[in-house]
């Protein structure tokens, strides 16, 4: 499990932005636009394309080691904290100097990983949210404000996993570290400065 652990971080630590940004001869998306290397700069500097892939390759970060978990029969709780060190090896990666991107790609592909229906809901909110308002960060914080609560439900009322409450806990805890790695998109969203997703 140490190794798991271990193997999980140092997949999250790789950036799909940067190196993909630097192979299609694009800037470095830590010195362009909100310098952060996520999909949402990415499409800022590079367009549509370059950013789905930075998009699915970060949510691939998440969702491969959850995968893993169900391929070798780990536990629920097991698996959301395989996940949870893929996440922070995207927000803290050990290539990087330790400095990332946001992390709601990763995390939005381990929810797939951990339950389809979970990462379809997640997805789904954030799709009508963003059509809705236009703004990204907000969609995205919506759906992972909202996170915990359909992953409990889904979980406890369709699979009967014995524990579920340690593994919504640590969907929270992820939750937490979202939402503080967006602290600069809250204060743009409550001044009103946050941009919108470009048609």
């Amino acid at each position: 499990m140490f190794y798991f652990l271990i193997a999980s971080y140092l997949l999250g630590s790789i950036s799909s932005a940067i190196i993909i940004c630097k192979m299609a001869g694009l800037p470095d998306p830590r010195t362009k636009g909100s310098k952060n290397p996520g999909a949402t700069n990415v499409l800022r500097i590079g367009g549509k394309k370059i950013a789905a892939l930075v998009l699915f390759l970060d949510g691939l970060k998440g969702a491969l080691p959850v995968i893993l978990a169900h391929y070798f029969d780990l536990s629920l709780f097991e698996s959301t904290i395989i996940l949870l060190c893929a996440f922070l090896g995207h927000l803290f990666p050990i290539f990087y100097g330790f400095k990332g991107g946001k992390g709601v790609a990763t995390f939005l592909g381990g929810l797939l990983g951990l339950n389809f229906f979970v990462g379809l809901t997640f997805s789904i909110i954030w799709l009508f949210i963003a059509k809705l308002i236009k703004i990204s960060s907000i969609a995205a914080l919506t759906s992972t404000l909202l996170s915990p609560v359909y992953f409990y439900f889904t979980i406890y009322y369709y699979f009967f996993e014995p524990d579920i409450l340690k593994a919504t806990l640590v969907i929270f805890l992820i939750n937490l570290f979202i939402y503080f790695t967006h602290r600069t998109n809250i204060k743009r969203i409550m001044s009103g400065d946050e941009s919108i997703i470009e048609p």
